[in-house]
């Protein structure tokens, strides 16, 4: 007998489909491409766009290419964004320095600044480390720690060369002076960044080339400050001209100068009304640091954002659709929308390094979508997320950003483990109850709603009888609804899947189960199936179960709907770890923002003391003495106090952004002590009292901190 004669064979897609894929609502078929290991993103990203315009004109009549992200044309921006930045930086160090130290000391500095981050780029090729966001980062926060060691050696001189001194001799003594503590003080500076750089979790993959660029860029700092910069200082450099009869000037009589003296002489008179209200200081900000937002990394900038749907578990993937595309056609109606990007059945292609898809699931839709401006997503979000939420209440719509770092899910994720999974079910539905009535939003557990079930009763008699088994049964069952596989037919370099099942008649009423047939072996024909089932029952079973170190663990995750997450968490979290749990065997735990948050810390928890044990060592070295050391570590836990303040003032949350600008602030403020303190003895030694070495060191340092200081921050 044909198989034409009792089938009807066709070539098809599978159906229901289990993954699809949209572009602006209509039918797309989704391309990624990726950089090989060590390859130029840039490059491939033009060479891939210029193969695309080729292959347009072949296209078939109806057939459009769009691009749903392009990774080089974001890595473009971003370097002509730094190239930018670091010309406006240069020109903020000339203009700042021209305004304290005049036009040849500003273009010294600048030249030397330039210089230093072409040697970088040179030592960052040999060691294969690559433009990146991070890597670009990394440079940005360093501008301003780049110049500090050129303005030391520049302002040396400049003082000694304006007080009379042979230029050659100036040069020899600055350098002999202050190279071994700004070697150190960049020791220090470099070091304070090692254990991000050098984590072993998510974060510090992410950041690795922080730290390398960071060393390599501050040892050239050093290295260009002690020779390059010192034979600009001769040759540029010199003296102001005087009149007959003229003594040297008073490298200190500017008016600046002369209020720090003031207010030193002061603060020194008055030792312990300073230290009280130093001391003061210290603990109020570490009073107001309570009052500071925490995250983890900030929101990207990318001009596109995501939305998430979840339908109740066991929705078909046609029905997901339908919905999904409701809501696409309501953004398409937003000003500044350009396009949409609908995955239905999961997460889309990896992107992005910070992007994690979503597993396979037909109830699961997510929409990138994407603006002209990323400005505008501050505006459109909150009206889209609202707008959801009236109309699609109970699908779990959700709106979010990029993240400029790791992490997946809910930036809010409450962890709850234990051995029986209607026990979890239960406390997990008591901390939806808690989040939902605190204003979350996109609130979902990963083990969804259970799913119904039809489930077949064998008459196990009747079946023996029969000689069908529940294998058989099985089969059946699956050939008569999804069809099951029965072979592969090769054509060319391609393997098509053979799949047999009823037509559709047959299976689009769940009634017809009955009908089916099944071939009995004893009895050597198909007999029906209600022969050898008794019932049919009906039963709710979950259809996914997580586990977390092989014990079961149910995960509940939401996001704030405004504001950071750690204020909506610290306000639910008293509630949640309330919920009484059964007994010892159940426990809780944070994920998310915090647990990520949580993770890096301790993995940074584990360097710390290394590095810190190197850098007190490196100070202990540097003066040959405990004192000093002390001193300047004494200083380090003060710059909380600007920290606190800034961040309040700011309406800025401390996250992983605010950690870098606190390490560079503590780097630069070692650094600063280093030199200050180097100063002080050296006028000790000369014969000076210790009253007089410090004031005459504080001046002597003043313009290079409040240099360092202005280019830094206006650098940033």
């Amino acid at each position: 007998i044909y198989l034409g004669d009792v089938a009807n064979v066709r070539r098809g897609y599978v159906d229901p489909p289990t993954t699809m894929l949209k572009y602006n609502n209509e039918q797309a078929l989704g391309i990624g491409i990726s950089t090989v290991q060590g390859g130029n993103v840039v490059n491939m990203g033009q060479a891939v766009d210029k193969r695309i315009r080729e292959l347009i004109g072949q296209a078939p009549l109806g057939i459009k290419i769009n691009v749903v992200s392009l990774q080089s044309e974001a890595v473009v921006l971003a370097i002509d964004n730094f190239i930018n930045s670091l010309l406006q930086a240069v020109a903020i160090v000339i203009v700042v320095l021209l305004l304290f130290m005049g036009l040849r000391c500003g273009v010294i500095i600048g030249a030397i600044l330039a210089i230093t981050i072409a040697g970088t780029f040179i030592f960052m090729d040999m060691m294969g480390l690559q433009l990146e966001r991070i890597s670009l980062g990394a440079l940005v926060i360093a501008l301003g720690m780049l110049v500090d060691n050129a303005i030391v050696i520049t302002e040396g001189m400049l003082i000694k060369i304006e007080a009379g001194e042979d230029r050659m001799e100036a040069a020899k003594d600055v350098v002999r002076k202050n190279m071994w503590p700004l070697l150190g003080a960049t020791f220090i500076a470099v070091l304070a960044f090692g254990p991000i750089g050098l984590s072993d979790d998510s974060t510090g993959e992410y950041c690795g080339s922080l730290f390398w660029v960071l060393l390599i860029s501050l040892l050239l700092s050093w290295l260009t400050g002690v020779t390059i910069t010192p034979m600009f200082c001769y040759y540029f450099l010199k003296p102001t001209p005087q009149k007959e009869g003229e003594g040297p000037k008073d490298p200190y009589a500017a008016g600046y100068f002369q209020i720090y003296r003031k207010g030193l002489e002061f603060c020194l008179r008055a030792r312990t009304l300073t230290i009280g209200v130093v001391v003061g200081l210290f603990f109020f900000s570490l009073f107001l640091f309570n009052f500071i937002d925490k995250s983890f990394f900030p929101p990207s900038t990318r001009p596109q954002f995501m939305v998430d749907l979840w339908m109740p578990e066991g929705t078909h993937i046609r029905q997901t659709e339908k919905t999904v595309g409701e809501i696409e056609q309501h953004i398409s109606t937003i000003e500044g929308v350009t396009d949409t990007t609908t995955f239905l059945g999961q997460g889309g292609m990896r992107f992005l390094l910070t992007y994690a898809p979503e597993q396979p699931n037909d109830s699961y839709a997510q929409l990138l979508v994407s603006v002209d401006d990323y400005r505008k997503i501050d505006e459109i979000m909150p009206k889209l997320q609202s707008w959801m939420d009236e109309n699609y209440a109970g699908y779990s719509p959700l709106a979010k950003k990029f993240i400029l770092g790791p992490g997946d899910g809910g930036k809010i994720q409450i962890r709850l483990s234990g051995p029986d999974y209607d026990e979890l079910r239960r406390l997990g539905d008591m901390t939806v109850e808690i989040m939902e009535r605190n204003g979350a939003i996109g609130v979902r557990t990963d083990w969804r709603q259970k799913i119904k079930v039809l489930q077949p009763v064998l008459s196990e008699a009747q079946a023996r009888r029969a000689g069908i088994d529940r294998t058989e049964l099985a089969l059946a069952l699956q050939a008569g609804f999804d069809g099951y596989q029965t072979g592969v037919y090769r054509e060319g370099d391609k393997l098509l899947p053979i799949i047999a099942r009823s037509p559709e008649s047959e299976r689009d009423n769940v009634m017809n189960i009955n009908n089916l047939l099944v071939w009995s072996e004893t009895a050597q024909a198909m007999i029906p199936l209600r022969q050898i089932v008794a019932d049919f029952e009906t039963v709710f079973e979950n259809s996914q179960i997580w586990r977390r170190n092989r014990i079961p663990t149910l995960t509940i995750h939401c996001d704030p709907s405004e504001g950071v997450a750690s204020v909506l968490l610290a306000k639910m979290l008293p509630e949640i770890e309330a919920l009484p749990l059964p007994n010892d065997q159940y426990f809780m735990e944070l994920g998310g923002e915090a647990g990520d948050s949580a993770d890096a810390q301790a993995a940074l928890a584990s360097k710390i003391p290394t590095f810190v044990i190197f850098m007190i060592l490196i100070v202990i070295f540097l003066f040959d003495a405990l004192r000093q050391p002390l001193i300047i570590w004494l200083t380090v836990p003060l710059a909380i106090i600007g920290v606190s303040i800034g961040l309040l003032v700011c309406f800025q949350p401390f996250g992983f952004m605010a950690l870098l600008g606190t390490l560079s602030l503590s780097g630069m403020l070692i650094k600063n002590s280093i030199v200050l303190i180097d100063a002080i003895d050296g006028n000790v030694r000369e014969g000076m009292d210790y009253y007089d070495a410090i004031v005459g060191a504080g001046l002597s340092r003043l313009r290079p901190v409040c240099m360092a200081a202005f280019t830094t921050i206006l650098g940033l």
